[in-house]
């Protein structure tokens, strides 16, 4: 299979403007996104897809080749299917330009083996929480999965609630997405839920259409940047993890 791999990288974020160029340890975040997704053997190219001259600019500057898409997308996955509709590949894999600590060993587990690149296939990759608090916070997306790892819901709540014991690992959502051209192109021709509008998430297109999606826990370090504080938390890891 071709397969490429898309960055994502807006200016336009509310909470975090030009997020993508945050400085990690004197690197620009896309950067660090950048690299790891390089590294992935799969890929026959890594490529940024942004609206902004900026992010552009920065992305040539350390290498990366860029396409540039419409300012209309209000999803990362309406980006990713502009790409799709220019750049022919059998596999598209979509990884998040605020996961700066994800490497090649988590991003590759989104890609299965045996994949018909004819049908219409959509995998995302989560990990396990390890702080409680992060479970009741909203801005951490929680995973139910069958034991097939198709998702059954996606929740900002905590779900499944503990009302008969605490025997359970929660899951969070890891921005790592794979996506057949099939499944872009329902995705782009089929139009918004409720459940979607009301979470927010735009993979309840494909859920709440019947169309399975599976979730590979990749056991992964994630630290996705919200917000500027969010930026010490994962210099502080860098840090540390230099020292070991």
């Amino acid at each position: 299979m071709k397969i490429i791999c898309v960055i994502p990288a807006r200016a336009g974020s509310s909470r975090f403007f030009e997020k993508p160029l945050a400085l990690i340890c004197g690197k620009p975040m896309l950067q660090w996104v950048y690299e790891h997704c390089r590294e992935v053997e799969q890929f026959d190219q890594v490529y940024v897809a942004t609206d902004s001259d900026r992010i552009k600019e920065a992305a040539e500057a350390f290498g990366a080749p860029v396409v540039m898409t419409s300012p209309d997308h209000d999803t990362a996955t309406g980006r990713l299917y502009e790409v799709s509709s220019r750049i022919d590949a059998d596999l598209y894999v979509m990884v998040n330009g605020d996961e700066p600590l994800l490497t090649k060993e988590a991003i590759v587990q989104c890609i299965p083996d045996g994949l018909d690149p004819d049908t219409l296939f959509v995998s995302n990759l989560m990990t396990d929480f390890s702080d409680p608090v992060e479970v009741v916070d909203s801005t951490n997306l929680k995973i139910v999965t069958a034991s097939d790892d198709r998702c059954l819901f996606i929740s900002r709540s905590p779900i499944p609630y503990p009302k008969g014991n605490m025997d359970y690992v929660y899951h969070k959502f890891v921005g790592v997405g794979a996506f057949t051209r099939k499944a872009l192109e329902f995705y782009h021709d089929t139009p918004r839920g409720p459940i979607e509008k009301i979470e927010e998430n735009d993979s309840f297109r494909f859920i709440e259409n019947h169309v399975p999606i599976y979730y590979y826990n990749c056991h992964c370090k994630s630290l996705s940047v919200d917000t500027r504080k969010d930026i010490e938390g994962v210099e502080k890891y860098l840090r540390e993890s230099t020292l070991r």
